[in-house]
């Protein structure tokens, strides 16, 4: 017997129909004798009909109030979940996040998790029942609901499975895995079979929808073995119910990855833009003058790069920040002039980010040139480039992306079958 946390989002459980079939989904683990939680997503669609209302009658509503409102999608699944599962012969009971507890922080609209009693949770796994828990929510310091941010069920099921001590978390979703690209734009690209806590964290972050990126962070840090798998597939299919090899894609640590890649997966964001400031004083604290007041109106700076005058006396600093943000962070840097110190302000908001990413580039030199010989090949221009040490990327002109995705994942081979 093992004990497992199932999440399914929004497309799961869409309609009655696709709450049936994540009912059988569950009674396929709980009739191999698993002790089970469920953590739901609201309905595709909901939550996005709940906040368009509150933004409808007050584009200035209390965040209280508002995560009061977009709470309640979850609710609804949960109940319902919870009453699918009765029918068929499933001990259920429906849990709201404040029901566990699931404490978090005062940020009303994206809080963070500050910690969950799964005490009550296990004494009701030991009494047979399913827990089907309302995802996204929690309850803040001030005793009213809170809300995780958009994603946030994902962070909610990491986070239980580990405050339950739960041997797997598996997040069933609309894709059957992790891929080396997304096949929408590579139709060679291959569903990975296994990839580590850090290539993944890397994927969320650049670009790969599959996870939200801070439920990556927790199961890195309580180290949570994570299934993602399709909601879609037939519950009763062989295979489905296999504990140890399961359909799909284990997020995990490096040490059970025992053939490891060079390259892993090519990740994009479309939705970047770049700013340059020209002749910056190039003075003790200038870069504090510039990033400090981004930071203070929340806009995420990323590929930042500094070149400085032949004489030392002046820099042009050249970064990106997410395309929704640039008015704002034009705005902030145009009040910030006279204090910073720089002759003229050039955007363009038509780029696109794609990265390389794998453990396996720790110990392979040559893996960035091959990346700019092939992309010079294709006449593409590289604006930027950032490293760490399991991924390079690289800033380009958005009308490149599909090309440049399809030659990086063909010269690292991803496309060949493994």
């Amino acid at each position: 017997m093992a004990r497992i946390v199932m999440k399914f989002g929004g497309t799961s459980v869409g309609d009655i129909n696709r709450i049936r079939n994540v009912a059988r989904h569950v009674k396929r683990e709980v009739d191999a004798g698993h002790q089970v939680a469920v953590v739901v997503s609201a309905m595709s669609g909901k939550t996005n009909e709940l906040v368009g209302w509150a933004r409808e009658l007050s584009p200035l509503h209390d965040a209280r109030e508002y995560d009061t409102v977009v709470a309640s999608g979850e609710q609804v699944t949960s109940g319902l979940l919870a009453i699918a599962l009765q029918s068929i012969g499933v001990n259920a009971r429906s849990w709201q996040g404040w029901q566990i507890p699931l404490k978090t922080d005062a940020s009303h609209g994206a809080a963070r998790i500050a910690d969950i009693d799964g005490s009550l949770l296990v004494e009701r796994f030991n009494q047979g029942q399913v827990a089907v828990i309302a995802g996204f929510q929690g309850i803040a310091p001030d005793n009213r609901i809170s809300t995780l941010g958009r994603g946030g069920s994902d962070t909610s099921a990491v986070a239980i499975a580990a405050a339950v001590k739960a041997d797997r978390c598996d997040i069933y979703t609309d894709v059957d895995g992790v891929y080396t690209t997304d096949p929408r734009m590579e139709p060679k690209a291959r569903r990975l079979k296994k990839v580590s806590f850090e290539e993944m964290l890397e994927m969320a972050s650049l670009g790969a929808k599959v996870l939200q990126v801070r439920s990556v962070e927790l199961a890195m840090v309580h180290k949570v073995r994570t299934f993602v798998r399709s909601s879609f597939e037939d519950p009763d299919a062989p295979g489905m119910g296999d504990f140890d090899n399961p359909p799909g894609t284990l997020i995990c640590d490096e040490e059970e990855i025992v053939e490891q890649q060079v390259v892993t997966g090519i990740a994009y964001a479309k939705d970047e833009a770049q700013i340059s400031l020209r002749r910056v004083s190039d003075r003790p604290g200038v870069s504090a003058g510039i990033f400090g007041p981004l930071a203070e109106a929340n806009i995420n700076v990323d590929m930042i790069v500094q070149n400085i005058s032949e004489d030392g006396s002046f820099t042009d600093i050249t970064f990106t920040v997410p395309s929704g943000d640039l008015a704002k962070a034009l705005d902030v840097l145009d009040k910030a002039r006279a204090a910073i110190g720089f002759d003229q302000i050039q955007h363009d908001d038509g780029m696109a980010k794609v990265s390389v990413i794998g453990i396996g580039m720790r110990s392979h030199a040559g893996v960035a040139a091959t990346a700019f010989k092939a992309l010079a090949d294709k006449n593409i221009n590289i604006r930027a480039i950032t490293t760490s040490e399991i991924k390079i990327s690289i800033l380009i002109d958005r009308d490149y992306t599909e090309l440049a995705v399809r030659t990086l994942h063909a010269v690292y081979g991803l496309d060949k079958a493994m």
